[in-house]
C-alpha cells in the first residue's frame, strides 16, 4: 500500500539539515560531480532570499506552500532518476518562478539560458494545464477522450529535452501528494490531471516507481470510497500474506543456490489502483486477483532468467493464461520481464516476476537508466535517442486507457506536424502545422470563419496571417455579417493552410449571385493584369482556353474562385504574354567552378579566381579578396593568407557562397504608392530579402503629402513570381497601390 507523504519532506530549518540532505542526494545519484554541491546551495540561496522578502501567497497548485521546500522534495524525486546538475538547479528554482517570486530573467542572469530554458519549458507545461478546462465537457465535436488526448498530444509537442519532462513529473507528484489536506474539489481537479496525463506519461518514459505512485494517489482522490475498500482488504491479510512471502522467499533462494546462481529474491507490494483496474476489467473479486501475493527474482544474465522459469514451472504448476514473456516481446515503453503465476503450497496462487539487474533498473527509472547528457557517442546514447522518440509516439497512449477512442489523429490533414491552440474557453484545437487564425476560426465553425474579421493571440492583436504556435490562446473577432475575403484564396498571401478552410471559403463565393461573382471577377483580373503590366486583350484567349461561353464565364470562374491567379498567369505566358515579359537582359549572378556544377555566388561578373594557398573546393566556407590586379581571389575562410588579409584590408573582404546554377533572371522594376510611414521602406526591402531577391535599384522620389511613392528594381524568375512579390507588398500595412513598371 503506498504511504501519503507530505508535501514537507525537508525540515523547516533548512540550514541546520543541509548537509545531511546533500549527502543523502549525493548518495542517491552517483553521476553527479563535485560541483553539485556548490551549484545546488547557490540555487537554495537564490530561493531562500526571495522567500525572506516576499509574502507568501494564494497559489492554484499547493496553498500556502514553501517554495523551496517545494524544489527540495522535487530534487530528492529527481535525483534518483539520475538528473543533471543543470536540471536539479531548476528544480529548486522552478516554483519561486511559477509563484512569481523569482523572475525568469534573473534565473537566466545568474543560472544560465540552460536553466532558463528547462524552467520556461515547464511553465509552457502548466499554462496548459491551467487554460484547460475540465476534459469531461464535450467542446468543438470532440468527446472527453479526444479532448484528454489532445492535451496530451499538446504537451509533449512542447517537449524539446527529456528532462523537462522529468521536471514536471516530479512538481506533479509534489502536487499530488501535496494536496492531502486540500478539499475536495481541489483533490479531484489534481487527480483528474493526474490521471489524464502524468501518469501515462510516466508509463510512455518507464518510470515504473513514479507512475504507480501518482496512480494511486490519484484514485485515492478520485474512487475514495473503493480505495479505501482494497486497501482495507490488503491491510487484513497483510501478516498472513506477509508470511506465505517470506516461505516462498526461501524456497526459491533454495533452489539457486542448488544452481549456483546468484540472485535477488524479494517479495513486491502490489498497487491498490491497478488491483482495482485489474478487478474492472476482467471483472473478477478481489479473491480472484493472482498477484496479491507477488515475489520478483532479480538475476544477473537473460540465460538466469530462463533458467530460474525452469525452476518455478518444475517445483509448482503454472496457470497458462497468466504467463506473459516480456523479454521476448517487450511492451511499448521497453519494459521487459518474464510473469508467471503458479499455484503454490496451500493451493494459494501467486506472480513471480524474473528479470535481470538491468531490466529491474529499466523497469523502475525508464529512460533515466539510459541517458548521458554531455556524451553522444556510444551505444548508451542510441538507446537514450531512441527512447526519448517515445515522447512522439503519442498515438500509442491510448494503450493506457483500454478501448477509450483517440482517434486516427494523423488522418485529420494528412500531415503528422501539428499546432495545439487554445479556445478562449480552454478547449482544445489541433490544426496542420502552419496555421492562421482563419483556419482557426473555420475548425471552431464555419459561420465564425465567414465572419471573421481579425484575431487576438494571447490578449495580443495579429494578422490574419499569423502562424499559430502550440499552447497559443485564439480569440476571434468577428463581423454581424458572413463576408469572407477573397485574398483569403490567394495561396501566395498564406491566410489560409488548412484543406477545411479552403473549402469553406471557396464554397461561399461559389454560392453567391453570378452577377456579383462576374463583377469580382472581372475587378480581379484586371487589376492583376494592370499590376503585371500585362495586355487585357488576351482574355479572350484565355475564355476559349478555360472552356468558358464567354468572357463573363471566365469572370464569373474567377470570381467564384474555381479559377486561381496562378492559373490565369501561366496561361497568360502560354498565350504570348511571357515573350513580353521577358524582354531584358540575364544578369549574371554567379560563375562556374571549373567544369563542375557548382557556381559561385557574391563575386557577379567579376573575373575570379582560386587561390592556391588554400584550393578551396564545393562545401568549404569561402570569402573573397581584391587584387591590385581587380581580380577576385577565392579563399577558404579559415585560410591564414586571407586571415591575415582581411586584418589589414577589411574593406577589401567580400562574402562568397556556392551554389546551383543560377536561373534565368529577368529586371523588374515595380512602383509602389503608399501612406508614409516610419520603417516603410524597411519593411518592402526586408519582404525582397526574404523572398530571396536582390535588389537592383531603388528610388523614393520623395512623398508628396502624405503619399510616398516608391520604385525598386528587383529581378524575378517569371511572371508567376513577379505576381507573388507584388501580391505580398500590397498587404505591407499603408500600400494603396503596386504595379510593374512599363518602359
Amino acid at each position: 500500500m503506498v504511504q501519503i507523504r507530505e508535501s514537507h519532506a525537508f525540515p523547516q530549518n533548512v540550514p541546520d539539515d543541509l548537509d545531511a540532505w546533500l549527502a543523502k542526494v549525493e548518495k542517491s545519484n552517483d553521476r553527479l560531480d563535485s560541483g553539485f554541491r556548490e551549484s545546488v546551495l547557490e540555487a537554495v540561496e537564490a530561493v531562500r532570499a526571495v522567500e525572506k522578502n516576499i509574502p507568501d501567497t494564494h497559489d492554484l497548485d499547493e496553498p500556502r506552500e514553501n517554495c523551496l521546500q517545494v524544489g527540495l522534495e522535487m530534487v530528492e524525486i529527481l535525483a534518483e532518476l539520475g538528473m543533471d546538475i543543470e536540471g536539479l538547479q531548476a528544480s529548486i528554482l522552478y516554483r519561486a518562478v511559477r509563484t512569481q517570486k523569482l523572475s525568469l530573467s534573473s534565473v537566466r542572469d545568474g543560472f544560465g539560458d540552460g536553466v532558463g530554458d528547462l524552467i520556461e519549458s515547464v511553465l509552457r507545461m502548466a499554462v496548459i494545464s491551467s487554460l484547460r478546462n475540465d476534459t469531461q465537457t464535450q467542446a468543438l465535436g470532440d468527446d472527453p477522450a479526444r479532448q484528454t488526448a489532445k492535451v496530451r498530444e499538446m504537451l509533449v509537442s512542447i517537449i524539446d529535452d527529456v528532462r523537462v519532462a522529468l521536471l514536471k513529473l516530479a512538481e506533479r507528484t509534489c502536487a499530488i501528494r501535496a494536496v492531502k489536506n486540500a478539499n475536495d474539489d481541489k483533490r479531484r481537479s489534481v487527480a483528474r490531471e493526474i490521471f489524464d496525463v502524468y501518469a501515462p506519461l510516466a508509463h510512455r518514459l518507464g518510470i515504473g516507481h513514479l507512475k504507480w505512485e501518482l496512480e494511486d494517489l490519484a484514485f485515492r482522490y478520485m474512487e475514495p470510497e473503493e480505495y479505501r475498500q482494497i486497501a482495507s482488504l490488503l491491510a487484513e491479510k497483510r501478516s498472513e500474506r506477509q508470511q506465505y512471502i517470506d516461505e516462498m522467499i526461501t524456497t526459491i533462494d533454495a533452489e539457486l543456490c542448488k544452481l549456483g546462481k546468484s540472485g535477488e529474491v524479494s517479495g513486491r507490494a502490489k498497487h491498490i489502483y491497478s488491483i482495482w483496474r485489474k478487478m474492472h476489467r476482467k471483472g473478477i473479486g478481489f479473491s480472484q486477483i493472482y498477484d496479491i501475493r507477488a515475489v520478483r527474482v532479480l538475476v544477473s544474465s537473460v540465460s538466469d532468467c530462463y533458467a530460474v522459469l525452469g525452476i518455478v514451472h518444475s517445483k509448482w504448476r503454472y496457470i497458462p493464461n497468466e504467463f506473459d514473456d516480456y523479454i521476448a516481446s517487450p511492451k511499448e515503453n521497453g519494459y521487459r520481464s518474464l510473469h508467471t503465476a503458479v499455484i503454490g503450497p496451500g493451493r494459494k496462487v501467486i506472480e513471480i516476476q524474473i528479470r535481470t539487474f538491468a531490466m529491474h533498473e529499466e523497469a523502475e527509472f525508464g529512460i533515466c537508466a539510459h541517458w548521458q547528457y554531455k556524451d553522444t557517442s556510444g551505444s548508451a546514447s542510441g538507446v537514450y535517442e531512441e527512447k526519448i522518440a517515445w515522447l512522439r509516439q503519442v498515438l500509442e497512449w491510448h494503450d493506457n486507457f483500454g478501448d477509450m477512442a483517440v482517434g486516427n489523429f494523423l488522418s485529420l490533414e494528412g500531415d503528422p506536424d501539428r499546432v495545439y491552440v487554445f479556445t478562449p474557453q480552454g478547449h482544445v484545437v489541433d490544426l496542420p502545422n502552419g496555421a492562421t487564425p482563419v483556419d482557426f476560426a473555420y475548425r471552431i465553425h464555419t459561420q465564425i470563419g465567414h465572419r471573421c474579421r481579425g484575431a487576438r493571440i494571447n490578449d495580443r492583436m495579429v494578422p490574419l496571417d499569423y502562424r499559430l504556435q502550440t499552447a497559443d490562446q485564439v480569440d476571434i473577432i468577428t463581423g454581424k455579417l458572413a463576408a469572407p475575403s477573397r485574398d483569403w484564396m490567394d495561396d501566395s498571401l498564406g491566410f489560409i493552410n488548412s484543406a477545411r478552410a479552403k473549402n469553406k471559403v471557396q464554397h461561399w463565393f461559389k454560392s453567391q449571385h453570378r452577377d456579383q461573382n462576374i463583377l469580382a471577377g472581372k475587378a480581379i483580373l484586371e487589376n492583376c493584369f494592370h499590376s503585371l503590366g500585362l495586355d487585357p486583350q488576351i482574355f479572350t484567349g484565355l475564355v476559349e482556353r478555360f472552356n468558358c461561353k464567354d468572357i463573363n464565364g471566365l469572370y464569373q470562374k474567377v470570381g467564384a474562385g474555381e479559377l486561381g491567379l496562378h492559373k490565369i498567369i501561366s496561361a497568360a505566358q502560354v498565350e504570348g504574354q511571357a515573350d513580353e515579359f521577358a524582354q531584358g537582359s540575364l544578369r549574371q549572378q554567379a560563375q562556374r567552378f571549373a567544369e563542375s556544377d557548382y557556381y559561385i555566388y557574391g563575386a557577379a561578373d567579376m573575373p575570379n579566381s582560386i587561390a592556391k594557398c588554400c584550393n578551396p573546393h564545393p562545401g568549404d566556407p569561402i570569402s573573397g579578396y581584391f587584387t591590385k590586379s581587380h581580380v577576385v581571389s577565392i579563399h577558404r575562410k579559415d585560410c591564414g593568407n586571407l586571415l591575415r588579409l582581411q586584418a589589414m584590408e577589411s574593406h577589401k573582404t567580400i562574402e562568397l557562397s556556392w551554389g546551383a546554377a543560377p536561373h534565368n533572371m529577368f529586371p523588374v522594376t515595380v512602383a509602389i504608392k503608399s501612406y508614409d510611414r516610419g520603417g516603410l521602406l524597411r519593411d518592402i526591402t526586408a519582404l525582397i530579402d526574404a523572398q530571396g531577391l536582390f535588389i537592383l535599384a531603388l528610388n523614393t522620389g520623395g512623398a508628396v503629402g502624405s503619399i510616398a511613392e516608391i520604385e525598386i528594381t528587383t529581378e524575378v524568375d517569371g511572371v508567376e513570381q513577379l505576381s507573388d512579390l507584388i501580391a505580398l507588398i500590397g498587404q505591407i500595412p499603408n500600400v494603396v497601390d503596386v504595379w510593374r513598371v512599363r518602359d
